[in-house]
């Protein structure tokens, strides 16, 4: 399988959404906005601080790893 990325017109993107979602054999995968990884990693690094001040609980990554 071959895997493509498209930069679509915001005014279009629906219409091309629709169109390709219609084809049996393509697989429409979506990402996170730019807008939302920001948000994430604002978040993340919000709780990192938090934990770092003692504010909140944290685990060791050994624990972390252990989880996978």
């Amino acid at each position: 399988m071959k895997e493509l990325t498209l930069e679509i017109e915001e005014e279009k993107y629906k219409f091309f959404l629709d169109l390709v979602d219609s084809l049996d054999f393509v697989t429409v995968r979506k990402t996170a906005s730019n807008k939302e990884l920001i948000l994430s990693v604002a978040r993340g690094m919000k709780e990192a601080k938090q934990a770092s001040e003692g504010k909140t609980k944290s685990r060791s990554a050994k624990s972390f790893l252990n989880e996978l």
